[in-house]
């Protein structure tokens, strides 16, 4: 640990088994001396909740002052949890709330958020966490008002989204303490993009739900007609009126068919992006979206970010609709 009694402490929490990947970013982030960049860096310390704590893939964390550490921490991070059904170390819940109690900053990465909703400290708050674990966040702890489609939230406490949304939300803490400049040199040392806004979709592939075989066939069907396809159309292909495949879709899905078709486009629209050169307009055609405006307005709303920066971000061939953006990489 380094010692600088002048600057903000930060305490990073290893529990029993926890995944390394958002343990050792935010490590990255906070715990490599920047003093080149500003002499007030943070003072940063890893903490096991008990003496010789064993982490993945079975490193331990050395010893030092353990949960007393986290006294006198002014931000306390919480990275992913080995078990997301509860069972966190008690003591750690109850420093936990204590610290948050006299106004430490709580953050908790990926599926920490099940550690800070085990402690309470979600209660009556908005969060979230990995997309895959969304669902059961809502159900283990309804008092929580879980969304699964952003990087991550700020209500009172901080949480965050999975995997590289861990390191976004690490990067907003810099820049509220440092400022733009600093958190875009932290960014460019690691090589990542500079900044994600915490409303930015996670870009979710929603998972199919269970059907049946006739309703296989009209999914599929109407997969394999999106530029034309109806509600009426699907009905028709189905052999029942459209209240029953609403009725259908809302029981098996939550969805009605429309909001099935317009997911369905724009998961579609994704794909193309990803893997091939077709211009939007082209692309609104072939899902049935019309018109590149209408594309982009819809794309926007949903993912958070429009169609031409999300083709930046996870096209490897380049793009018709825009121009390719270039991140430096800094030696």
């Amino acid at each position: 640990m380094r010692m600088k009694s002048d600057r903000s402490r930060v305490a990073l929490v290893a529990t029993p088994g926890v995944p390394l990947f958002e343990l050792a970013g935010a490590a990255e982030i906070f715990g490599i001396d920047r003093s080149d960049l500003t002499p007030d860096w943070y003072d940063f310390e890893l903490v096991g909740t008990s003496p010789e704590t064993t982490i993945g893939f079975g490193m331990q964390v050395p010893d030092g002052r353990g949960l007393d550490a986290l006294k006198d921490a002014d931000t306390i991070i919480v990275p992913a949890c080995a078990n997301i059904h509860g069972g966190a170390p008690p003591a750690l819940l109850e420093a936990l709330v204590s610290e948050h109690a006299r106004g430490a900053r709580i953050v908790s990465l990926c599926s920490g958020a099940f550690v800070l909703a085990e402690a309470g400290l979600l209660d009556g708050r908005c969060a979230t966490t990995h997309w895959m674990h969304a669902e059961e966040l809502a159900r283990l702890y309804p008092s929580v008002t879980v969304d699964p489609g952003v990087l991550y939230v700020h209500d009172d406490v901080w949480t965050s989204a999975g995997s590289a949304a861990a390191i976004d939300l690490c990067l907003e803490l810099v820049r509220r303490d440092f400022g733009a400049a600093t958190a875009n040199e932290v960014a460019r040392r690691v090589v990542i993009p500079p900044h994600r806004d915490g409303g930015q979709s996670q870009f979710i592939r929603y998972r199919p739900h269970t059907a049946s075989a006739r309703e296989d066939d009209v999914e599929h069907w109407a997969r394999c007609h999106l530029a034309e396809v109806t509600v009426t159309a699907m009905a028709r292909y189905a052999g029942i009126s459209v209240r029953s495949l609403n009725r259908q879709f809302r029981s098996r899905a939550n969805l009605s068919p429309q909001e099935w078709l317009r997911r369905e486009k724009l998961q579609t629209t994704q794909e193309l992006l990803e893997s091939t050169d077709l211009t939007v307009e082209a692309i609104a055609m072939r899902v049935g979206l019309g018109t590149a405006t209408n594309l982009r307005t819809h794309f926007a709303a949903e993912y958070g970010v429009p169609p031409g920066a999300y083709r930046r971000t996870f096209n490897a061939h380049g793009a018709n609709d825009a121009a390719p953006v270039a991140i430096a990489n800094a030696s």
